[in-house]
């Protein structure tokens, strides 16, 4: 157990110590981070804040993890997948930042690389760990084998994490937040299941996103964006598969979840009513739905710290099931 404090805490002092040296070379270089005109009008001000702090977490997590935990081919898994989707947002935000735009890699772009990186996380998992293609059912102390449909559940997974975290990213310190509470809880199972390695990298994340939020708080100083963003929501997703709980980070994500929900409501709602109405017609005011409180009145602060308590709440429940596992 002293190892993930260890490796929490060098996390932590790596990115604190890091931060403003990256930071200032962000804002010297003028990478800054450009604006949708259709967000609301209090993000306007944030346009030119420095992104691609995601960096900052990579560094931390990367050092931290090989420093403490054992070199498996679990952590290696782990690791390929946390800076292979890094480099894929670091070409995103790159792009956005040359084309002084909003707009990076296309979608087919982003989606090919994350799904190469999926397909090669599942070849391994098959062939060399062997740990086979069932999962676990939370509260159901059972599992179910998904056999030839394993690798195609498994692209679902990172892609879908790696999504949702980036949309979850929106808000001053929302994503770095609810990430804290996610690997936390995802350390606490991976430890009692003997993953200690995988509880190392866990705990390490925690840390650097902690560290990362002392300047990713409102108003934020640095963004991660896609660069930092993919690269938690794969690694996560990565967490679930090395240990056949993917149902588990879809509660305990859930906060994650329901970002990406929001937005796929919103746009397949537009889409019919558009066929049905001629005029495309909408769900929320503005997704993913941490816009729609904002456009609602909330404050952008109380709107990340309401969040955070969901993501709690849900850690909770996420344990619960657990505990009927075990």
């Amino acid at each position: 157990m002293i190892d993930l404090i260890f490796a929490a805490t060098i996390a932590l002092i790596i990115t604190l110590l890091t931060g403003p040296f990256l930071i200032n070379w962000l804002r010297v270089m003028k990478f800054g981070q450009s604006i949708r005109k259709v967000g609301p009008q209090s993000h306007q001000k944030k346009a030119g804040t420095p992104t691609m702090g995601g960096i900052i977490i990579i560094l931390a997590v990367v050092i931290a993890t090989l420093a403490i935990s054992e070199i498996s081919q679990e952590v290696v898994l782990a690791l390929f997948v946390l800076l292979g989707y890094g480099f894929l947002g670091l070409l995103d935000d790159s792009i956005k930042i040359i084309k002084k735009q909003n707009e990076g890699l296309t979608s087919k772009q982003k989606l090919l690389g994350q799904i190469i990186i999926a397909g090669i996380l599942a070849f391994f998992v098959l062939t060399r760990l062997e740990i086979g293609t069932d999962i676990l059912i939370p509260y159901l102390q059972r599992s179910i084998d998904l056999g030839k449909l394993f690798i195609p559940f498994v692209i679902v997974v990172l892609v879908g994490a790696s999504n949702a975290v980036n949309l979850t990213d929106g808000l001053d310190g929302l994503a770095a937040g609810v990430t804290i509470i996610v690997t936390i809880t995802y350390a606490y199972i991976l430890y009692q299941f003997g993953a200690s390695d995988l509880a190392i990298f866990s705990t390490a994340i925690a840390g650097a996103c902690l560290g990362f939020s002392w300047f990713n708080s409102h108003p934020a100083q640095v963004f991660m964006g896609d660069t930092g963003s993919l690269a938690l929501g794969g690694a996560l997703a990565a967490l679930s598969v090395l240990t056949k709980t993917e149902l588990f980070l879809f509660i305990i994500g859930g906060v994650y979840v329901m970002e990406a929900t929001s937005v796929m409501i919103q746009v397949a709602y537009f889409k019919i009513t558009r066929r049905l109405y001629q005029e495309g017609r909408r769900v929320f005011k503005m997704t993913p739905i941490h816009h729609h409180f904002e456009k609602s009145g909330w404050a952008e602060s109380k709107v990340v710290v309401r969040f955070w308590i969901i993501a709690i709440i849900l850690s909770l429940v996420g344990l619960l099931g657990f505990a009927k596992l075990s």
